[in-house]
C-alpha cells in the first residue's frame, strides 16, 4: 500500500523561502517545516525574520533567519552562502518575494516602476536560481518553486506590468526545467489568484471589492495562504517528483470563468 505520509515527507531537506515573514511565503515555510524540512526564513526586515523563525522553532520545526533584500545580488549570495554554511546544502528553493509598486495601465508606467517590477520579480529569481541550482546538480536532485500569479495568463487594465513579470517567471520555470532536468532538478510555478494576504489586501478588505472580485469565482471566495502552501509541499516532495516545467493554477476556478482575478 502507498504510504501517503511518506509521499509528502520533507525530512532531511533544506528549504530556502524568500519573502517568508508573512502571507504565502510564511505559510509555505510553516508547511515545509511541518513536513520535516529545515527552513530558512528570509525577507528584508531582520526583526520579522527572527520572529517567524522563532515561531517555527517553538512549534517544533527547525528554522533559521537570514534577512535579504532580493534587489541586491550580494545579499542573495549571502543568503545562499549562509544557508550552506549552516546546513551544507539547499534542496528546495522557493522564490516567493515580489513587488508591485504600480497600479494602472502600461502606457502610464514610469521607467523606475517598470525596472523595479522586472528587477525584483524576474531578475532576482534568475540570480538566485543560478546561485542555487548548481549545488543541487552536484547532488543530482533539487526543486525550485517560483510563486507567480494568474496575472501571467490574463490581460488587465491595471496590473499589466505585474502580469508581464509573472509571465516571465512562468517562462523562466519552463526553461530551467529543460536546462536542468537531466540533473534531476525540477522547476515549477505556483500561480495563485487573490489570496488573503497583506499584498492583496486592497482586493479583499473592502466588502464591495471582495464581492466583485469573487462574483464569478466558482468557489465564491478568495484563497487562503495555506492553500498555496499545500501545493508547494507537493512540488518539493516525492509526491511531485514527476512534475516539472509546469504552472499550477490555484484560483478557485477564476480563470475558467468570466470573473475578475
Amino acid at each position: 500500500m502507498i504510504n501517503s505520509s511518506e509521499l509528502f515527507d520533507l525530512s532531511g531537506q533544506v528549504a530556502v523561502i524568500t519573502g517568508s515573514t508573512r502571507g504565502i511565503g510564511k505559510a509555505i515555510a510553516e508547511a515545509m517545516a511541518s513536513a520535516g524540512a529545515k527552513v530558512v526564513i528570509s525577507s528584508r526586515k531582520v526583526d520579522a525574520c527572527d520572529a517567524v523563525a522563532a515561531e517555527v522553532n517553538k512549534d517544533g520545526g527547525e528554522a533559521i533567519a537570514i534577512p535579504c533584500n532580493i534587489s541586491y545580488k550580494d545579499q542573495l549570495q549571502a543568503l545562499v552562502d549562509g544557508t550552506i554554511e549552516k546546513w551544507g546544502k539547499i534542496d528546495s528553493l522557493v522564490c516567493n518575494a515580489a513587488v508591485n509598486p504600480y497600479y494602472g495601465p502600461i502606457s502610464g508606467i514610469s521607467d523606475e516602476a517598470y525596472d523595479k517590477i522586472m528587477n525584483s520579480n524576474v531578475r532576482s529569481n534568475v540570480w538566485l536560481c543560478n546561485m542555487v541550482i548548481p549545488q543541487m546538480a552536484e547532488r543530482a536532485g533539487g526543486t525550485v518553486i517560483i510563486v507567480s500569479s494568474v496575472a501571467a495568463f490574463i490581460g488587465s487594465a491595471v496590473l499589466g506590468a505585474y502580469g508581464l513579470s509573472k509571465a516571465a517567471d512562468a517562462s523562466l520555470a519552463r526553461n530551467l526545467a529543460v536546462e536542468w532536468g537531466p540533473q534531476n532538478i525540477r522547476t515549477n510555478c505556483l500561480n495563485p489568484a487573490i489570496i488573503r494576504t497583506d499584498f492583496a489586501r486592497a482586493l479583499w478588505e473592502n466588502p464591495k471589492t471582495y464581492a466583485r472580485a469573487t462574483s464569478n469565482y466558482p468557489l465564491k471566495r478568495i484563497g487562503e495562504p495555506e492553500e498555496v502552501a499545500g501545493a508547494a509541499v507537493f512540488l518539493a516532495s516525492k509526491a511531485g517528483s514527476f512534475v516539472t516545467g509546469q504552472t499550477i493554477i490555484i484560483d478557485g476556478g477564476a480563470t475558467i470563468s468570466a470573473g475578475d482575478v
